[in-house]
């Protein structure tokens, strides 16, 4: 099997926009790739973070990955900082970067543009130890949404510089885009991304939020005054971004559902997605409360370190010979 190779940061609470962007992707990829995922706790520090909170993130973002239907015997799962050769070849990949490369980079130079203060180093650096996170494993792809190719394009490129100053070592990534429920949108301003870290609580359903509360901000989302239930993102990006919801977690096509709701009401449409969200929430919310009282996190994460680190290790150990570490 071809290998994929995933991370995410522990900064906030999973939203729906993470399991119809990512989550449920990654179910349906365990069964085609070699799939590694790993919490990126490394690349959570670039911006202060209360240690507490980082913990409790981290452990409801494996709670829930398993809830969701991520199979730790298909799929590896595990920290980032439990597999010491992912901080050792980042900094190898950053030494391999060019500054203005990293100046380049969307999170850093848009901070900078707006003159924020108190932005850390490794705000700047982090990109090249992304790269060393997907590398040291040979990923063949990386799942990413359209906002996240200016990564791959880097990762592929200190790839390529690497093996061109010593010798061919590492496997050139490509990026891979999914067609549907890529991008989700906030309830309340359709124009925006779905966000863990937005204002506006009503734009965004948390995981772990209460299946009613979710329920309502449905009944609540900024529509249009058109009328007509039409999958027509630019025009239509609100009613679009709730009928991409209700495909991807009822698992009808779009046209399907437009075509049940020809000559009816948004007010309808609100109704059966909001109940289809309460049932998705209710189910899952059962499924990780058992998970967090049975200790099975733990477990699943000293496996997978076990699993991650016998790839990476003997990778770095290859790597350190070829950059003259090794004597």
């Amino acid at each position: 099997m071809e290998r994929m190779v995933s991370g995410i940061k522990p900064t906030g609470r999973l939203h729906l926009g993470n399991y119809i962007g990512a989550i449920s992707q990654f179910i349906k990829y365990q069964d085609e790739y070699e799939l590694f995922i790993f919490i990126a706790n490394l690349h959570a520090i670039t911006v202060p973070i209360e240690a507490k909170e980082l913990r409790k993130n981290t452990k409801d973002l494996i709670a829930l990955y398993l809830a969701c239907g991520l199979d730790p015997n298909k799929t590896t799962l595990f920290l980032q900082s439990d597999v010491d050769a992912h901080a050792k070849l980042g900094w190898i990949m950053t030494c391999t970067s060019y500054v203005g490369e990293l100046q380049r980079m969307t999170q850093y130079k848009d901070k900078t543009a707006k003159g924020e203060s108190g932005i850390t180093a490794g705000l700047f650096t982090y990109p090249p130890l992304m790269a060393g996170d997907i590398i040291l494993y040979d990923a063949d792809y990386v799942p990413v949404g359209k906002d996240q190719t200016q990564h791959v394009e880097l990762t592929r490129d200190l790839a390529e510089r690497f093996n061109n100053r010593y010798s061919p070592t590492f496997k050139i990534p490509k990026p891979l885009t999914t067609s549907v429920g890529q991008k989700i949108c906030s309830l309340q301003d359709p124009t925006k991304k779905m966000s863990k870290s937005i204002t506006d609580p009503k734009g965004t359903i948390d995981l772990l939020d209460e299946p009613a509360v979710a329920r309502k901000k449905i009944m609540s989302a900024v529509t249009d005054s058109l009328g007509v239930i039409k999958y027509d993102p630019e025009n239509q990006p609100g009613i679009s971004n709730l009928l991409t919801i209700q495909s991807v977690l009822s698992g009808e096509s779009i046209e399907s559902i437009v075509n049940r709701y020809e000559g009816k009401g948004y007010g309808e449409l609100k109704k059966e997605i909001g109940q289809t969200v309460f049932d998705f929430l209710t189910d899952l919310q059962a499924k990780y409360n058992k998970i967090i009282e049975s200790g099975q996190v733990d477990q699943v994460l000293k496996e997978g370190a076990a699993k991650a680190s016998a790839i990476a290790d003997k990778k770095i150990r290859k790597v350190y010979k070829k950059v003259g570490f090794t004597i």
